[in-house]
């Protein structure tokens, strides 16, 4: 069975995209869900643990399957900097047509 495999820059700018971009979501996160359970957390710990764990993990297969599908669209060679300049460069052309 002929498997194509990934090049190793473009698994690691997958992995660098993936850990650096996890950090604006997950904060994002604990700033919506922290003050809303601790109340919460306070009657009933395990709970309120299990279930807080259980919307950052959910939240996490989300937004991993969403950088793999991004990667996956865009090529098997392309990187995080050529997905980058193609995204601008898009953005710049609907400006243009929008000014226009």
């Amino acid at each position: 069975m002929s498997e194509i495999k990934d090049a190793h820059s473009k698994s690691m700018s997958e992995a660098f995209v993936n850990s650096f971009g996890s950090y604006p979501i997950g904060y994002g996160l604990g700033v919506m869900i922290l003050p809303v359970s601790v109340g919460w957390i306070q009657e009933d710990p395990l709970t309120a643990n299990i279930v807080i764990t259980g919307v950052y993990a959910s939240v996490s297969f989300a937004r991993s399957y969403f950088y793999r599908r991004i990667f996956e669209r865009f090529g098997v060679d392309d990187n995080f900097i050529r997905l980058g300049m193609k995204g601008v460069s898009k953005l710049l052309r609907c400006f243009r047509n929008f000014i226009s």
